[in-house]
């Protein structure tokens, strides 16, 4: 039975059911991102600047999935919750910019074209997800990566530390704030079942990422 499916038999709400869901799927389940890769090694440097420069590329600019969502959601809750967020991420994107500059150029990598152009078409899935009519899907959508921002933001952190960039402050993850958000925004099974799709389709995209980058740094280490 699917993490879900066992979540809603449980009683799960739709909190609960997004943190399973980022859990599963999202950044801190892959292995390239919890492996040495970007932590040790000669290579883990160049390592660490690609991943920088993809991030970038991704969420780097705005709007970012949190403005484009806040102008599909109508629950008040969320919609504060967004805007607030939307402050977060500005300086967000202006602690990822650094790093990237900072850390150099994204390495050179055999197929580079294509994997700029997987990260644009990447970009684009995200915004059409955060512009979904759909109600709650958008939502969804800005609710996962926030709370897959926090192992991406410990990442950030770690580079910020070796390149001498102090980070910001921030509380874009904070959990029980993003649960609530959840929880009140999913109340009917039709809305709630619409933010679990934005979800999963984040965390999704999310995965590909580092699905690209663990082949990047593959394709560096057999040229």
């Amino acid at each position: 039975m699917a993490i879900g499916s066992v979540e809603r038999a449980l009683g799960a709400r739709a909190g609960g059911l997004l943190f399973a869901c980022v859990g599963s799927h999202g950044t801190a389940a892959h292995p390239y991102f919890t492996g040495p890769a970007l932590r040790i090694g000669a290579d883990a440097a160049r390592n660490m600047a690609d991943a920088l420069h993809f991030l970038c590329a991704l969420h780097g600019r705005h709007p970012g999935v949190i403005d484009l969502a806040a102008g599909r959601t109508l629950e008040p809750a969320a919609r504060a919750w967004l805007t607030a967020a939307g402050e977060t991420m500005a300086a967000e994107r202006g602690f990822l910019t650094r790093l990237a500059v900072a850390a150099g150029p994204a390495p050179s990598t055999p197929g580079g074209a294509s994997s700029e152009t997987a990260v644009l078409a990447q970009r684009n899935a995200l915004a059409t997800l955060a512009q979904s009519d759909r109600n709650g899907c958008a939502l969804g959508a800005a609710l996962t990566f926030a709370a897959d921002w926090v192992p991406i933001r410990a990442l950030l952190d770690m580079a910020g530390k070796r390149l001498g960039i102090d980070p910001p402050a921030t509380r874009l993850g904070d959990e029980a704030e993003l649960r609530l958000v959840a929880d009140i925004a999913g109340e009917s099974p039709a809305t709630e079942r619409a933010l679990m799709f934005g979800a999963q389709q984040l965390a999704y995209q999310h995965h590909g990422l580092w699905d690209l980058l663990e082949a990047r740094e593959q394709a560096r280490r057999e040229a």
